[in-house]
């Protein structure tokens, strides 16, 4: 390869993908390490990545906001103890005009190919769009939840009304009156249920299986409050603190089932009191231990299902008409508007991306067993490629933005020793990966999430969980401080810069 110009924008050293807070966060981290030579691809024409998808009515964060701000950049200015997703927004947007981010971003460019050069060391990644970039690097940081899962009903076309995704929520349709049969009663669901009712002249939840809830401490952060934020950042540290450790307690019980009759009992009281009918309360009472699947924080959802003008619907849907719906029982249930608020596809992440690795070898042939990586972060036959939020590095209860700071040091300081050791390749082995996801796997056997009787979406088809970190936020930040010389392969091209 010819000598590369250190200022050509297509042989960046670092390309990030995706500008959610994942990505703007590495961007950040490299900043604040003297790294200038990057680039961030993204496929919409503005920042957010989840926070500026979904719009549906209610959106809004379930870790109390004082955890969901970067440690570098906490936001004294939360209204509410769990923001909205306006706000939420507007937090990135800031992010990205105090950091100058800006000129590092590419506005409506989509990776679609990914390939490793093993003579260069560097990656080759296309956009949609035709440009080509030749990084030595790539943090994909698209995330895990972008993929809106739409289940196959049988007579889908036929219905002849509005039919949309709670993440691709049709603002152009009016609720007005409406009839609008809701399948789902997922986190989306019991935000947008309760701003829709009232609205809608019925509304309709189709519930395939209930959710434990328990209540969302959710209030308004007083401008006194904001003000001594502001005035007094240690103080924003102590709202912080506790905020973390709010979130980092469940998880034992989660480990360790033993524990959770105690969380049982706080939610069977909360359902018992908010719910008085006990026909409606035993449809809404899980069959499987809480914790199994996502534990919902809601303080209106239990009393939308009660209004007149809403209904619970648990028999199974056995096909779309063009009228509505028609349930297992054989009763038609008319509907103008069907909204989805099915949850998304977490299966296998990358099976629609095109990434090739060393030896040509595929992501979706090296994940044809179910998604395996080292630390959420590294996959083994991947040289140079960093994912953020990877398979088991989900944080169980604590805020994913502690999750995300946690991984883009290590990423950062990944770099840092290849740059030190004067090397130009980093990757893991496959019998590293192999044993550190088999105690990975030892121990989340033991997990509510394993064990307590539900199919969620933290499992695969194989019944593994490739989502959860087998242990608490410290835990996992503990983990990943420093990358470990002697479970990673340092070895350099000899060729490029």
């Amino acid at each position: 390869m010819a000598q590369i110009d250190d200022t050509d924008p297509r042989y960046p050293n670092v390309l990030i993908v995706g500008t959610g807070l994942a990505g703007l966060g590495m961007a950040v981290n490299l900043l604040a390490a003297g790294e200038r030579d990057f680039v961030v691809l993204e496929k919409a024409d503005g920042v957010g990545g989840t926070w500026r998808e979904n719009t549906y009515p209610g959106c809004a964060c379930d870790v109390m906001s004082m955890m969901y701000s970067y440690s570098f950049a906490p936001n004294t200015g939360w209204t509410r103890m769990y923001a909205g997703q306006p706000e939420i927004l507007d937090y990135i947007r800031r992010v990205v005009k105090d950091y100058e981010l800006e000129p590092y971003i590419r506005f409506r460019s989509e990776a679609v190919s990914y390939a490793f050069d093993e003579g260069t060391d560097r990656w080759q990644v296309r956009t949609a769009d035709g440009d080509t970039y030749y990084p030595r690097f790539v943090v994909a940081a698209h995330g895990a939840l972008h993929n809106p899962n739409i289940p196959d009903f049988k007579g889908r076309e036929s219905f002849t009304g509005p039919v949309f995704h709670s993440a691709q929520w049709d603002h152009s349709v009016d609720l007005t009156g409406k009839r609008v049969a809701v399948i789902g009663t997922g986190a989306s669901s019991a935000q947008f249920v309760p701003e829709i009712a009232g609205t809608a002249g019925h509304v309709e939840v189709f519930q395939r299986n209930p959710h434990w809830v328990l209540p969302k401490p959710d209030r308004a952060v007083s401008g006194k409050e904001r003000a001594l934020f502001a005035a007094f950042p240690a103080m924003m540290k102590v709202y912080r603190n506790i905020a973390f450790w709010s979130h980092e307690v469940p998880v034992a019980a989660f480990l360790n089932p033993r524990l959770l009759p105690v969380v049982k009992l706080l939610a069977t009281r909360y359902l018992r009191k908010a719910v008085p009918d006990p026909e409606l309360r035993a449809k809404l009472t899980p069959d499987y231990k809480i914790g199994c699947k996502r534990i919902l924080l809601s303080g209106d959802f239990y009393p939308t299902l009660q209004r007149p003008d809403v209904s619970l619907v648990t028999d199974g849907i056995e096909e779309f008409t063009e009228a509505g719906i028609r349930t297992e029982d054989g009763v038609l249930h008319e509907a103008d508007v069907i909204i989805l608020g099915t949850g998304f596809s977490t299966e296998n992440r990358c099976a629609n991306e095109h990434i090739v690795g060393k030896g040509g070898l595929t992501i979706q042939e090296a994940w044809q067993d179910g998604m395996e990586s080292y630390l959420g972060m590294m996959v083994a036959g991947f040289p140079n490629l960093f994912m953020i939020m990877g398979p088991n590095s989900g944080g169980g209860s604590q805020s994913i933005l502690f999750v995300i700071e946690a991984q883009v040091r290590y990423i950062e300081r990944c770099l840092r020793m290849l740059k030190a050791k004067g090397r130009t390749r980093v990757e893991v082995g496959v019998d590293v990966q192999r044993a550190f996801n088999k105690r990975l796997h030892a121990k989340l056997a033991k997990s509510v999430w394993n064990s307590g009787g539900c199919h969620s979406w933290f499992l695969d088809h194989t019944g593994r969980n490739r989502q959860s970190w087998p242990g608490t936020g410290t835990s996992y930040w503990f983990a990943v401080r420093r990358p470990k010389a002697e479970a990673l392969q340092l070895t350099s091209a000899g060729a490029g810069r």
